[in-house]
């Protein structure tokens, strides 16, 4: 029986081609974020399961690739429940592993600490465009500073990437849990039914605003409670500053302190920004995670019709695994999007030394095979890429194939007689 060629589903392989734009954009985006004062670490890609099943993830914890015990802890015929067969997992995000690097090593860090992190993570999810079951993530975390600085610095350093990688015409949209608390209270529904309303409403982008009526309707939410919770959403539509006007309106279901905040952010972020995007406040945005607790953030870009990066503010996560609370709060960039629209747009790295291949005949004497060596290595110190490599017969089909390998400058060596 023949091996299977193809990658598992989900995942891929990647060529030389889109190996060679993702180095160029893990650099820039490493360049950009460590001159903004983060720092690089790195975690390992398996968690104990209990951390990755922590009620966290949301919908992601249902996504888990678990990782069976071995030996002679693994006793299928005895197992009752999954603790007794699975202790570690694939990460999911590295939001998690970051929680519990800090818990291990707080004593070891400054404060507050700007984490660097960029690696892949697993989800057993459909495939579909730009989603995969393994994919990088690249995530700044900014930990131990409580106050908005955190999400300024974030949000300035995550667009000012993408300003760099040749992206202008996208929108982070921005909006505070605490804010989608005091709209559903405001409007009657329960505290245990807030989850509820916010899946839904999470999917208004999709549905539409008479979806979102129907679906909390069907749910067993009263008329009442429903038109009030959609009045606010028809006010939005005509008010000039939708924040203010949430503020007038929720009044003391909304502390002014969180309507000052998110201001302050986006004020501070719009004089500041040196990439050309828009900051936009979104009341319908919601994002899956049950960890966050107040500002949350996601970038929008029209090529991909959907999300390309997100995050927000996690104060409760690091406490899990301490007992007490550190402020803590994150931007993660959608990697994989970023390049597959790089990909489709035809990007061209910037700068790039020109490639130039030496193409040897076969049967080349040692002594020119030595020279031909030692005028590549001095090429190369020049700051040349140089490939050296042997003539094939069919040459014409040899440098199309280099081409394609961004090769645009061929040598050729004869052999000497």
């Amino acid at each position: 029986m023949a091996l299977a060629k193809k990658p598992v589903n989900g995942m891929k392989d990647i060529l030389p081609q889109e190996m060679q734009l993702r180095d160029y954009v893990m650099g820039v985006i490493k360049d950009t974020y460590r001159s903004f004062g983060f720092t690089p670490i790195e975690t390992p890609c398996m968690e104990n399961i209990a951390n990755l099943s922590s009620k966290q993830g949301g919908e992601n914890e249902k996504l888990i690739f678990k990782v069976l015990k071995r030996g002679e802890k693994l006793n299928l015929e005895t197992a009752a429940k999954e603790e007794d067969v699975v202790d570690f997992g694939m990460r999911y995000d590295l939001t998690v592993p970051l929680a519990r690097f800090y818990a291990n090593h707080a004593n070891e860090l400054p404060a507050p600490f700007k984490a660097l992190q960029m690696g892949n993570v697993w989800r057993a999810d459909r495939p579909q465009r730009g989603r995969y079951r393994q994919f990088m993530q690249c995530d700044i975390d900014i930990l131990g500073e409580p106050g908005n600085l955190a999400e300024i610095e974030l949000i300035l350093a995550t667009t000012s990437t993408l300003g760099r990688l040749g992206f202008s015409d996208f929108q982070v949209r921005i909006n505070e849990r605490r804010i989608l608390k005091a709209m559903a209270a405001y409007s009657g529904f329960s505290e245990d039914a807030y989850d509820s309303v916010f899946i839904t409403l999470d999917k208004m982008d999709k549905i539409g605003l008479d979806g979102v009526e129907r679906e909390l309707l069907e749910n067993g939410f009263t008329r009442d409670v429903v038109d009030k919770y959609l009045g606010l959403f028809d006010g939005l539509k005509h008010a000039g500053d939708g924040l203010a006007y949430l503020a007038d309106t929720l009044g003391d279901f909304l502390k002014q302190e969180v309507h000052e905040n998110l201001a302050e952010i986006m004020d501070s972020v719009n004089a500041a920004k040196d990439a050309p995007f828009a900051l936009v406040f979104d009341p319908t945005l919601v994002r899956g995670m049950s960890y966050y607790t107040g500002t949350i953030f996601e970038i929008a870009m029209p090529q991909f019709g959907g999300s390309c990066g997100g995050g927000g503010r996690y104060d409760q996560m690091i406490g899990r695994f301490t007992g007490k609370d550190v402020p803590a709060c994150g931007f993660s960039i959608g990697f994989e999007r970023i390049i597959l629209l790089m990909m489709e747009q035809g990007f061209e790295i910037p700068g790039a030394p020109p490639k130039k291949a030496y193409l040897i005949e076969k049967g080349c004497p040692s002594e020119q095979l030595r020279d031909v060596l030692a005028q590549a290595a001095d090429a190369r110190r020049q700051g040349e890429q140089i490939l050296v490599v042997r003539m094939n017969k069919n040459k014409k089909f040899q440098k199309e194939q280099l081409a394609k390998e961004g090769y645009t400058e061929f040598v050729e060596f004869f052999r000497q007689t």
